[in-house]
């Protein structure tokens, strides 16, 4: 692989008491914004918060920006568009309470058909989304990411040994909640979207610890009379170039996302950004620290 960096001699390890202290300041951000999520205070989306979606179908192509224009000036507060141009179809979700739902629908229904009645709105389906079905989705959301830590607890554990899936496990924790708690403070919207960004970041932090994970082990193997920390060390530095490459390639295809991949996915290009950045820094200085700060025990030579 081409290498960005000739030969380093950084003592990653050195500084694991500074970037302890990033850290928990990012996981304590995370921490609150789940404790947010699931007491309703965060900015659900129509998925967690219940709402109402609403596909509506034009004769002619009608402008996203039209659109939400003569909403806001219709009074409909809090709602999302996407856009389908191949059908000349728009999707508007609101969230709302559940007793005001079909008010709303009939409320849009009308704004639109005044509005842009050359245009033959018709409306394809109205999906009412109530409260608890939202608080289902948030439920089983938060299974799914449950389950996805602990498979990747037994991969790693199988693969390498117990200690690194524990350090495994500690970083994929660390971006997930990191990202969660940057979006809940920029009031960006926690969706289900949101949510397959954060499965993404998941897999990708997992990759990237793999890869020092796999030369700590090889290095173990051989450097049996050096301390834990030196080969720690020495292994970050050997694969230091590549995990730079591959984090760039990967933050310029979602930067790619985020500038022209239209608002449908802006929030998810933007997770994804944050969530690569935050996912390389973890690999270098929360995995491999944790296996440090367990202590001695591993299988050397």
């Amino acid at each position: 692989m081409i290498e960005i960096l000739k030969k380093t001699n950084i003592d990653f390890m050195g500084k694991r008491k500074y970037t302890f202290i990033l850290s928990g300041i990012l996981l304590t951000l995370g921490i609150i914004a789940l404790f947010q999520i699931f007491t309703g205070r965060a900015n659900l989306g129509v998925d967690f918060a219940g709402g109402t979606s609403i596909q509506v179908k034009f004769q002619k192509l009608i402008p996203l920006q039209e659109i939400r224009k003569v909403l806001d000036e219709g009074g409909v507060k809090d709602f999302d568009l996407q856009d389908l141009p191949a059908e000349n179809k728009i999707l508007i979700r609101v969230k709302k309470e559940e007793e005001k739902l079909g008010e709303i629908s009939e409320r849009i229904v009308q704004i639109l058909s005044q509005k842009f009645a050359d245009a033959t709105p018709v409306i394809d389906s109205v999906t009412e989304i109530g409260p608890k079905i939202g608080a289902k989705l948030r439920d089983d959301a938060l299974k799914a990411i449950i389950m996805a830590t602990a498979g990747l607890l037994i991969y790693v554990a199988w693969r390498f040994q117990f200690k690194f899936g524990i350090g495994a496990v500690i970083a994929t924790l660390h971006d997930v909640l990191a990202v969660l708690g940057i979006f809940y403070l920029l009031n960006k919207e926690i969706n289900l979207i949101f949510l397959s960004a954060l499965l993404a970041i998941a897999g990708y932090s997992l990759t990237d610890t793999v890869v020092i994970f796999d030369r700590i082990r090889e290095n173990i193997k051989f450097l049996v009379k050096d301390p834990i920390e030196t080969i720690i060390n020495k292994s970050l530095n050997e694969v230091l170039s590549r995990t730079i490459i591959t984090s760039l390639t990967t933050l310029f295809a979602a930067l790619a996302l985020f500038l022209f991949g239209g608002e449908v996915i802006h929030d998810f290009a933007l997770a994804m950004l944050i969530g690569i950045s935050i996912g390389t820094y973890s690999s270098i200085f929360v995995a491999s620290p944790v296996i440090l700060l367990l202590g001695k025990g591993f299988k050397k030579g």
